[in-house]
């Protein structure tokens, strides 16, 4: 049967490059990378500690400042858990936007913390405002504060429209600002001495790298701050415990190596697939709803279009239907896709009423994909039509 993949916003394909590279590091590197003592260990350190300076070459920071983790939910934990032990933040400034694992780890530690939280407003396409950051800011300036806010969507693919301003905003006010980047780190250039964020965080299996391994960036003027809190632990500054993921860390570094020397003909085309998808989504529902700015190709990222498809009842087997017809698509994050409940995106910024008859789809884009794939996307959904 003819599938198309079309989920790549929860993960991507692993490169056959990638793959070559974690296969060499586990048939011929198996000494552990904290035995200097010895050529094995020696050797394994190296393979890590060029990892993290192929990394900083490719986002332009320094190599001390990249700090592995096991992937993007760990490393949005680890930057709350750290600016509450080590910069000694008592508020936080962020959006009901977020990923979960930003609004469940500032959820947790605010409650058993004592630490107060507010959250900047948005409107219906959920572009946040930027004035009321500022009113956030201003009114707890006594206190340290870490803004975190996404610089690309997950689910509905808004960029941070007015990222520079919200670092100057934050600057003003003495606050740190943690950007998850998850969704943009590795398909998209970035420049972190020109971005002056202070954390953004990232994952391999986003970027065609393998699971379970990520990273985060770390201001140097901020790392020098951040005292070793792990008991019996010399790894990752002494912030993580656990022997690294060696062939992991090696792929994570490949991967976004790869990517960065083909990131024009890599966006070109997945522009031209998703101009391709919304034309042909057009045809078959001339008055369809985009949800967010996912179709707007100034304001959100390439790989990501959010839509409300009509149908006849609302029908959770409405995406199990599509699988079976070769289709991957999602109706959100891949976190909360357990249960049947609609993603918080999108019920923060979609009419109730719409959701009672139409169903969320979120369409992503990704290097492998052809046009061949929207074909029989708008070919199957036509079909589900008329079975749900």
């Amino acid at each position: 049967m003819r599938r198309a993949y079309l989920d790549n916003a929860s993960s991507t394909p692993l490169r056959k490059e990638v793959l070559k590279t974690m296969t060499n590091v586990l048939k011929y590197t198996f000494g552990n990378p904290s035995s200097l003592q010895h050529s094995y260990g020696r050797s394994v350190r190296s393979i890590i500690e060029e990892s993290r300076i192929i990394i900083a070459n490719n986002i332009n920071s320094s190599s001390y400042e990249i700090l592995f983790t096991s992937g993007g939910t760990e490393s949005n934990n680890l930057v709350i858990q750290l600016s509450i032990n080590n910069l000694d933040v008592k508020h936080f400034i962020t959006s009901k936007l977020e990923h979960s694992s930003v609004l469940q780890t500032i959820y947790s530690l605010s409650k058993k913390q004592n630490i107060s939280t507010s959250f900047v407003n948005f409107d219906s396409n959920g572009t946040l405002d930027l004035n009321h950051l500022e009113e956030h800011l201003k009114k707890c300036s006594s206190k340290k504060i870490l803004v975190s806010l996404m610089y690309a969507n997950n689910e509905i693919g808004n960029l941070l429209l007015d990222l520079n301003n919200v670092i100057f905003l934050c600057k003003k006010y003495n606050a740190y600002f943690h950007s998850d980047t998850i969704q943009f780190i590795g398909n998209f250039p970035i420049d972190m001495k020109q971005l002056q964020i202070d954390f953004v965080t990232a994952s391999a299996h986003k970027f065609y790298g393998p699971k379970g391994v990520g990273f985060i960036f770390i201001r140097e003027n901020i790392l020098k701050n951040i005292k070793f809190y792990l008991i019996n632990n010399c790894r990752e500054y002494g912030i993580r415990p656990g022997t690294e993921n060696v062939s992991g860390i090696a792929g994570l570094s490949k991967a976004l190596e790869l990517s960065s020397n083909n990131f024009s003909d890599h966006i070109k085309k997945i522009l031209e697939l998703k101009s391709y998808c919304i034309l042909k989504l057009k045809e078959i529902i001339p008055d369809i709803i985009f949800n967010g700015l996912s179709s707007n190709f100034e304001k959100s990222i390439p790989s990501i279009l959010n839509f409300l498809y009509p149908i006849k009842k609302v029908d959770y087997l409405f995406y199990f239907q599509l699988d079976l017809m070769g289709i991957s698509i999602s109706k959100g994050s891949s976190c909360d896709s357990s249960n049947n409940e609609i993603s918080h995106v999108i019920q923060s910024i979609v009419d109730k009423s719409l959701l009672k008859k139409m169903m969320p789809v979120r369409v992503s884009f990704g290097i492998f994909n052809k046009k061949k794939d929207i074909d029989l996307l708008i070919e199957s959904l036509q079909k589900v039509t008329k079975i749900i």
